[in-house]
């Protein structure tokens, strides 16, 4: 197996990012699948490496990045180290990044050889809000064939409840969520929600599911506690031709955690993995 690993892309706003790419080389081009991470991830976390394996082992290039402003920088890919950076991402910030990975795919030069790759069969794969992203992307850009969504957000204003919350967070510029893992308070700037509002039309998930018309698959765990699985249900109602899997028992990450230390995915990622797999493989 071939991994190029820590590429550096120029992403928003000039921020660089690193991405990764796994393939076996067997001289033939392969579907390619590009993978983006979900609020507070990276494309280190947990168990994502053995998943990009997995499809790499099953016949695909698969594609994972750091978005530039998730919180990580090129020295520290695994640590939140610039909350600055991630304080003052959006989503366009974060579309523009999908966008920098999807030209770098079309480089000469990028170091995956033009054989290997089939640049007419690029698929998106997002987890959690990176599903939102993809939703998006995908129903925008010509360039995407397929698209999987991995415990997707149905909703990217999600997180922001009533006037009095919105009032307390435009007055002081910026709210804090909790790392539970790390124990960081992690800085949100109202920009965000600015940038969401200037650009709500474009950024309406339920609009972009509803005018898909590519192949969709929806993976949800039954035990999510982050984001409950009627988001998928959500998600399909909006697009019938979508293909909704429910994972029983699943939680938020498919059996994964950070760090992650066994040599083999856990049940329900091999379940998702296999899922998804022969959905990308579908004719």
């Amino acid at each position: 197996m071939e991994i190029l690993k820590d590429i550096q892309l120029v992403g928003a706003a000039g921020r660089p990012f690193l991405l990764d790419a796994y393939y076996v080389p067997d001289g033939k081009a392969k579907p390619i699948v590009i993978f983006c991470h979900g609020f507070k991830g990276f494309k280190d976390w947990g168990h994502w490496d053995l998943l990009a394996k997995a499809f790499a082992t099953a016949g695909f290039v698969f594609v994972k990045f750091n978005f530039s402003h998730n919180g990580t920088n090129i020295l520290a890919p695994m640590e939140f180290a610039d909350l600055e950076a991630f304080g003052m991402n959006n989503y366009s910030k974060e579309l523009s990044d999908l966008d920098a990975v999807l030209l770098w795919l079309h480089r000469g030069d990028n170091g995956l050889p033009a054989h290997e790759a089939a640049l007419s069969d690029i698929n998106l794969i997002g987890h959690s809000r990176g599903g939102a992203i993809c939703v998006i992307k995908a129903a925008q850009d010509p360039r995407i064939r397929k698209l999987a969504t991995w415990a997707a957000v149905s909703r990217l204003d999600y997180a922001w409840n009533g006037p009095d919350f919105m009032q307390e967070w435009k007055k002081k510029g910026v709210y804090y969520v909790l790392n539970a893992r790390t124990g960081q308070q992690m800085p949100l700037y109202y920009q965000l929600y600015q940038d969401f509002k200037a650009k709500e039309q474009a950024l309406d998930v339920k609009a972009a599911t509803q005018s898909l018309k590519k192949p969709m698959l929806i993976v949800h765990g039954t035990a999510d506690a982050g984001v409950p699985a009627d988001a998928a249900r959500q998600l399909q109602a909006w697009n019938e031709g979508a293909k909704l899997y429910l994972i029983e028992g699943a939680d938020h990450v498919f059996g994964g955690s950070h760090p992650y230390s066994s040599d083999s995915l856990p049940a329900h990622s091999q379940e998702l993995a296999a899922v998804t797999i022969s959905f990308m493989n579908e004719k």
